[in-house]
Order: structure tokens, then sequence, then C-alpha cells
């Protein structure tokens, strides 16, 4: 939906570190993530005081001669929107005086290096603060929120977490004009392709009539709304439940954007009373390569060979069930049903399903994770997970790609090369790791 930014929208940038695949997923993931995606920042803002410097000739001439070709892209660009169904009429209404936006292409580069590890990307997604402001929030709404649950069968807490996580209970929806983003991010040749189709549908929007230009803002990367729905997304996925004839994710209410966010999550096959995850006591002894998202065994199976809740007991048959180890073998254990890839889909990087999921277990008044995490360890940046991918691909463990990111086949990659050296093979790419590499 993607939504893609947020209250937090620092956010999503931390949640790159632990992505995880699907066609639908990376799009949408790629813009929240890149985003800021989880929007776990505040929303204060901090005005300075001090003058600000007058650009230079040289920044303005560039900036002139960028915004020409943009002008001349656009032109081209119109041409194309009208071959697939924009009116002239919304073209003009809606591009109207466009212009570039080099911070939107600034905040899109400078995005990769930012990665925290899950355990500080959880102290902000599931803090003290935003747990309350959860609770709150789910007093005001628990009417239309109980409605929401009915219709569409996902749980309320789940709901309001996404909630809280996108656009921190709707105080953080952003400000940027989404044409414009939109635009320029088409403009520009990174992802140009994915893009122009969200400026497409974005333009589908307006000349539904469904919301005007003015009032369509949202992320610097195209998400929009309380829920931060991506264009596509809209169009595929928002509903009017208040019944007033618009599907508006824009207003004050978020009637509309909640009960979109649960649409979504059941048309990508929620299931009712399953839990997304569950944290588990591993035995002594676990084989740790089995510890991967294809390796699936229902709960009582994996009680059989030691895997069960914190209680000592097996974990209910709800489902055929994966062990997921965020912090390799150190750390939160999960035992994780379909209910992860559902909200996966709304976003893929693994960060970011545990913190939906977890701030909706604590808003059902569940207990915190129990283990320790290794808060001695530090994320890799992105520029050393290319080069953890470069020297593991070297070394004859292929990541399929160079990318920066560390999704299911670094993370096999890693595995293969800890067995293949006789270390624990939790696939965890540590700096530790790189530095046995290099």
């Amino acid at each position: 939906m993607r939504k893609c930014i947020g209250g937090v929208m620092t956010v999503a940038l931390w949640a790159s570190m632990m992505q995880a695949g699907l066609a639908e997923t990376s799009q949408r993931s790629e813009n929240r993530l890149l985003d800021n995606r989880v929007q776990l920042a505040s929303a204060d803002v901090v005005v300075s005081l001090r003058p600000v410097p007058r650009p230079s000739a040289e920044a303005v001439r560039v900036s002139v001669k960028g915004n020409a070709r943009f002008q001349a892209w656009l032109g081209a660009f119109q041409r194309r929107a009208v071959a697939q169904g924009i009116t002239q009429q919304t073209l003009d209404q809606a591009l109207a005086g466009l212009s570039y936006d080099q911070n939107v292409i600034k905040r899109d580069r400078n995005q990769a290096e930012f990665s925290k590890p899950i355990w500080e990307y959880l102290d902000a997604a599931v803090s003290d603060t935003r747990i309350a402001n959860g609770r709150a929030a789910l007093g005001r709404h628990r009417k239309v929120l109980r409605q929401i649950e009915a219709q569409y069968g996902v749980e309320k807490e789940v709901v309001t977490a996404i909630w809280g996580l996108e656009t921190s209970f709707g105080s953080y929806r952003g400000s940027n004009q989404t044409i414009r983003s939109l635009a320029t991010l088409a403009f520009d040749a990174r992802r140009a392709s994915f893009f122009e189709t969200q400026l497409i549908a974005a333009l589908r929007i307006i000349q539904a009539g469904d919301v005007s230009t003015g009032r369509m803002v949202g992320s610097w990367a195209g998400a929009m709304g309380h829920t931060q729905f991506m264009p596509t997304s809209y169009l595929d996925h928002a509903v009017d439940f208040d019944g007033d004839g618009r599907r508006d994710i824009w207003s004050e209410d978020p009637t509309d954007a909640l009960a979109s966010a649960a649409a979504y999550l059941a048309r990508h096959g929620w299931t009712k009373g399953q839990p997304w995850g569950v944290e588990v006591r591993l035995p002594e002894g676990f084989d740790y390569a089995i510890a991967k998202r294809d390796y699936t065994l229902m709960p009582s199976d994996w009680a059989a060979r030691g895997v069960v809740g914190l209680d000592g007991k097996p974990v209910r048959d709800h489902g055929q069930a994966a062990i997921l180890l965020p912090a390799g073998g150190q750390g939160v254990a999960l035992m994780i049903f379909d209910n992860f890839s559902v909200i996966e889909a709304y976003n893929g990087a693994d960060a970011y399903v545990i913190g939906i999921g977890h701030l909706s277990d604590r808003l059902s008044g569940d207990a915190p994770f129990q283990a320790s995490w290794p808060r001695g360890d530090r994320v890799l940046s992105f520029t050393e997970k290319k080069e953890l991918q470069t020297r593991l691909t070297q070394a004859g463990f292929d990541t399929q790609g160079i990318d920066g990111r560390t999704g299911p086949n670094t993370v096999n990659a890693v595995r293969a090369y800890q067995l293949a050296q006789g270390l624990l093979p939790d696939g965890y790419a540590s700096i530790r790791l790189l530095e046995r590499l290099r």
C-alpha cells in the first residue's frame, strides 16, 4: 500500500536491514522502506533560527538546468498519460506549475546507509509511549475498529499497530505534494518505471474525484494517508467504509484508511486468530540450519524437536510454521505463521513485520519479548552489506546479486558459508562474519 512512510518516516530506512522478497512486497517495501517507512519518528518540528545561506551560483545553475530537463520530460510524460486514459483536463489541473523537487532526490539517495539493528528498531517501534498512544487510539476508535474487524476478519490491534508505525496514529502523515514527489522520482532514472506507474495511478485517483491535487499529500516517496498507501495500492484496495461515497484516506477521520489497511491484509490471506509469530525457546543442540523460511512444520512437530513456547509447552497448532532468528543464534527466536507473510505483503522488511506483530501483541496486553538481544553488535552498513555479498560470491557462495540488502538469498549464502566453515549456521550477516571473510 504502500504505504511508504509516515510517522517515523525514518524507519523505513531502518527496516532495510532485513528485507524479504515477494514481488509486490519489493515494490511496496522499496518505497516505504526507502522512505523511512516505519515512521517511527516523532512529529516534532524543529525550526532553526540560523540564517539560511543563499545557494551558490553553481547550485542555481544546476537547479535551473535540471528543471528544464524535467519540464521536457513532463511534456513527453503527458502524451504517455493521455494514451493511458488520463484526460488533458486532469493533466492541466494536476501538473500546472509543477517543478522538480531536489530534496526528494536527495532523500532517495541518502537513505541507503541508514540502518539500525532489530533491537534498536523495536525500542522505537514498540516503545512504552507508542504502546500507551496505541491503547488510547484503540479506546477512541474502538467502535469503528470492531466493525472493521467484524467485516474483514483482521484484529483491531493489528490494524492499530499498522496505523501506529505508519503515521504515529495519524499525527504525521507527510506534507509532500504527492504529484510533485512522484513526478520527480519518475523523471529520475533510478526507479523511473515504478514511479511513473505510481504517478499515473495518482492521476487516476484525482480524475475519479477521490481527492483534489492540493489535498493529495504524503511522504516524499509518494505514500499517502493514515496508513500510507502508494497510489496503486489505493486503487486496488482502498475502501469507502463510512459510506460517504469517497475512499478518503487523507481525512482527519481515519475510518476509511483503517478499513483499507484491514481490507488489504484480508485480500492477502489474513487468518483471524492465527498469530503472526510466537516467541519460542530452542533446545540445546538445535540444528540452526533448519531455521529458515522454507522449512516449516506444525508446532506440535516442532515441539517433538524440543522447540516450545516460553511456558515450556508446545505452541498450539495454528498452522505450518517456520523458525525465524532476527539476530541469528543470539536474541529472540520466533515461530512464524502464514500471517507473518501477509504483513510482509504490506512491507517486506522483517523488522517492520516483527514491529507490527509485536506492537499488536502489546496492545492486546501481551508481555515484551523475553530473550535478550545481542546489544553489543551493530548492523552492517549498506556498503558493508555489498562487500559481504561480493566476498561471499567470490568465495563460491552466490548471493544472487550485490544490492546491499540482506534478503533470503544472502541469508542462504551466509548459512552455506557458515556450514562450510564449521560455524553456527544461523544465517546472520554480522560484522564478525565480514571480518572473517576479509
